[in-house]
């Protein structure tokens, strides 16, 4: 039964995140005037398939993802010259108009709208996940509210009740940020700003690793939230999460990069769902207001996830496609839609890899 939650949650969650992001695309380029074939979510087999004006709708099998397919996307086109001597020959002249509703005849601009539009709908959702969660919980200020004796905190002179300004000049809003920080920190001095009775400071310290927890610490804890929200602080909390969330994605990916985060971090859909199973256990004793509440904050991270890693500038993805929709800009003309097509090929046939891959990596860390 936990199971069947779990999957029913992941795909509640999944649906809303991929939706937004697509729905971003299709809505931009219709108002472009791009005709769109296919509105799909997920991939493979088609379950089920509704076909209305110029555009098929379809759910697939596989909860991987979504995409929005453009008329004439991706097509590799003949050249140039062996198409007019074709017209040519047909009566047809070179000067004849183009189909407009092609993706690849719209302007730079439109396709640059187009393409960003998707990102950008999947940080609107999350800013409306995050300000419906900040109504309904509690916001820990990034506040030390109790030093641990011996501690890395305590020998650098930290005291309770100091407020956390700054790390390394990064600036905290949240005690949560303060655990991103110690969560991919690997070693060396940490310049902290604090704030003690109103007057800033500065002190360095240098987290101590912590066998227990696995990971570096400060040495210091938090318990104080903020009780009741007035005028548009629900409006600032907001932003503050949705940056936290944002500074979490980059870091990690940075980290992931970098080899600085291990293995057993990195998660794809079945090790979501192993995830949404381990959160309704540990959650649901206190009430399904609170699995509620863990699932929105679930639903912001993949959204956030899904919004950053689509900007990265690699072919097939969001980023790669604006990054040729910007070099058509500064150029002044686009470079040969076939070579275009090429490079998103091997782009995607990366990323087909690379899903292959977590998807192997998500069973070792479920059954090893």
């Amino acid at each position: 039964m936990n199971m069947l939650f779990s999957i029913l949650w992941f795909l509640i969650i999944f649906s809303i995140v991929v939706v937004s992001h697509e729905f971003g695309h299709f809505i931009v380029a219709r108002a472009n005037g791009i005709r769109v074939k296919e509105f799909m979510v997920g991939f493979g087999p088609a379950i089920f398939k509704h076909k209305k004006g110029d555009t098929t709708y379809k759910i697939c099998i596989l909860p991987l993802g979504g995409a929005c397919v453009y008329d004439g996307m991706d097509e590799l086109y003949d050249d140039p010259k062996d198409g007019a001597s074709e017209n040519a020959s047909e009566g047809t002249s070179d000067s004849e108009p183009k189909d407009k509703a092609l993706f690849p005849n719209a302007s730079p601009w439109a396709r640059f709208a187009t393409i960003i539009a998707g990102p950008v709908f999947n940080f609107i959702l999350g800013f409306i996940v995050a300000f419906i969660m900040v109504n309904l919980i509690a916001i820990r200020e990034p506040v030390a509210t109790s030093i641990m004796e011996g501690s890395a905190a305590e020998e650098a002179g930290l005291q309770a009740g100091d407020r956390i300004i700054a790390l390394n000049g990064s600036r905290i809003y949240l005690y949560d940020e303060i655990s991103l920080f110690t969560a991919l920190y690997r070693g060396g001095e940490v310049l902290v700003t604090y704030e003690r009775d109103g007057v800033r400071g500065n002190l360095v310290i240098t987290p101590v690793y912590n066998e227990e927890y696995g990971r570096y610490l400060f040495g210091i804890s938090n318990e104080t939230f903020v009780e009741e929200l007035k005028g548009l602080d629900a409006f600032k909390y907001t932003w503050y999460e949705m940056r936290y969330n944002v500074v979490n994605v980059w870091r990690s990916l940075g980290a992931l990069l970098t080899g600085r985060l291990a293995r057993e971090n990195v998660s794809g859909p079945v090790g979501v769902v192993n995830m949404v199973g381990d959160i309704i256990e540990e959650t649901s004793p206190y009430g399904m207001m609170t699995v509620f509440v863990n699932m929105l904050n679930l639903m912001l991270l993949l959204t956030v996830n899904l919004g950053v890693f689509n900007l990265l500038p690699v072919p097939a993805l969001d980023g790669g496609r604006l990054l040729f929709a910007i070099i058509e800009i500064l150029r002044g003309k686009p470079i040969e839609p076939k070579k275009e097509a090429y490079v998103h090929l091997a782009g995607m046939v990366l990323l087909m890899v690379i899903v292959v891959i977590v998807f192997f990596n998500d069973l070792h860390n479920i059954f090893y």
